[in-house]
């Protein structure tokens, strides 16, 4: 499988702004020295040096993540702003395409991209959405319908499939989709992708709480062995203290998830509006200290950014 991110922030959507991008090209100028001007290869390697922070972004879309499975099904996480890139990228291709898409939930940021999603307006494609949700198809049309937006979901002319998901969840060609509730203001709902002997789990907007990490055969089955997890780490363990309640969890908490289920990569997303880059590429070099300091440090730890590819 591969995993595709195009939206990793959470709440709301966080272009860079012209201040901060004056930041850091301040900061890059005055890194550089004459001899790293001396020829195309001084340039090159000047740049290749330069930190995450300065020579790239987190990226400032809401939630999107996109998994490609062995047989070449489409799965797409959340419909957050990151959902019109994925569109774009698809509609490039210009054939029919079939597209399964999961919602954790329906706050603002995973489905406010929706609406742009271009591949949803071709008649040749095939659109399933998915949630344990009843209401889910009354739930997506009423986002699109006046005075919130001027075009409605009939003008979506795809094949359209509304799928309330029960019992042990679906299964999509040779791959098991599974679903669990979690801890969010107004619920929330973490997927589990199984691929053969391949498991992949988004948990975004997660509040972990002490009954995730219960050894019961349930958790064990969903959480146990992962290949990787993509799961909410939008805090500091001070501010996850400070907004208890609020449905999301810290670095730090993330990191004792993953070493406690044995999971081989932490992948951490949903990053808090107000970080910069440097701020988020900070708790990156957190969590890795964190988990190098445990016993176990089988655990490798990822900054969910925009673009970034993984394969599993």
């Amino acid at each position: 499988m591969k995993i595709r991110f195009w939206g990793v922030r959470g709440s709301l959507p966080t272009p860079t702004t012209p201040a901060q991008l004056r930041s850091k090209i301040s900061s890059i100028v005055q890194r550089i020295s004459p001899d790293d001007l001396a020829s195309q290869e001084s340039r090159e390697r000047f740049l290749a040096l330069l930190p995450d922070y300065l020579f790239s972004t987190i990226g400032g879309n809401t939630a999107c993540v996109e998994l490609v499975t062995n047989e070449n099904c489409r799965i797409v996480f959340d419909a957050g702003t990151g959902i019109r890139n994925l569109g774009q990228e698809v509609a490039a291709l210009r054939k029919p395409v079939a597209v399964h898409l999961f919602f954790s939930h329906f706050h603002w940021d995973h489905v406010q991209g929706l609406p742009f999603f271009t591949p949803a307006f071709d008649p040749r494609s095939y659109i399933a959405f998915y949630s344990p949700a009843p209401d889910l198809k009354s739930i997506l049309e009423g986002q699109m319908r006046q005075p919130y937006f001027p075009v409605g979901m009939e003008a979506m002319g795809a094949r359209k499939e509304f799928v309330q998901l029960h019992g042990d969840g679906v299964k999509i060609g040779a791959v098991s989709v599974h679903y669990r509730a979690m801890s969010h203001p107004g619920g929330c709902y973490s997927y589990a992708v199984q691929e053969g002997s391949k498991k992949v789990i988004y948990s975004t907007d997660t509040e972990l709480d002490p009954r995730d990490f219960d050894r019961t055969p349930e958790n064990e089955k969903y959480f146990g062995d992962a290949d990787a997890l993509i799961i909410d780490a939008q805090y500091t363990l001070g501010e996850a203290i400070e907004k208890q309640f609020w449905g999301h969890s810290s670095f730090s908490l993330a990191a004792d998830f993953a070493a406690s289920w044995r999971i081989k990569r932490l992948i951490l997303f949903h990053h808090e509006p107000s970080y910069g880059d440097r701020k988020i590429e900070s708790i990156l070099k957190s969590a890795s200290w964190y988990l190098g300091h445990m016993e176990d440090r089988g655990v490798e730890v990822v900054l969910g950014r925009e673009g970034l590819e993984l394969d599993v």
